[in-house]
């Protein structure tokens, strides 16, 4: 799929089918991922992939919404904290370098005709507990992985003149 059409085209899919994704299609998303560029290259992150079958209840309490475990997988991506690049005023960049990674795993699966939604609005204690996450690491986002069973609602975006300054606030 052409760029600008790609990136038209992905929404937030919120109902998805049970067919299982094919392991390559899975494996060429994780490889667009990691080609994502990272603050100094540091690639300070870790992706999660989770099977949905027979863990529907445990992802729940994650996060609650059962569209979330329809499909037969979640991806979790999370940020090495001490591995990730710091600004010389202490601004850690590994939710940064997360949320490009994330943004690299949609937009694939959505050339791949899978459907994703992002995730933010999750219970990070309980994510930590279900995945078994190192005390270094934090979750940064979730996304189901599957075919949609959902069409797409129109995109309401504000105006470019509304988003973009130039020179100058």
């Amino acid at each position: 799929m052409e760029f600008f059409e790609l990136i038209r085209h992905r929404y937030s899919a919120r109902a998805y089918k049970s067919d299982p994704v094919e392991e390559d299609k899975l494996r060429r998303i994780l490889e667009a991922a990691c080609l994502a560029p990272t603050a100094a290259n540091r690639q300070a992150f870790q992706l999660v992939v989770i099977h949905t079958a027979g863990r529907q209840e445990e992802l729940k309490r994650i996060y609650k919404k059962d569209w979330f475990v329809q499909a037969p997988l979640v991806i979790c991506i999370c940020t090495l904290v001490d591995q990730a690049w710091s600004r010389h005023d202490g601004m850690n960049y590994g939710d940064v370098d997360a949320s490009i990674v994330m943004d690299h795993l949609i937009l694939a699966a959505a050339d791949l005709g899978l459907g994703t939604c992002w995730i933010g609005a999750f219970h990070a204690p309980t994510a930590r507990e279900v995945l078994a996450l190192p005390e270094n690491v934090d979750p940064i986002a979730f996304t189901p992985l599957g075919y949609p069973a959902d069409t797409p609602r129109p995109k309401k975006r504000k105006e470019l003149a509304e988003l973009v300054r130039y020179e100058k606030w």
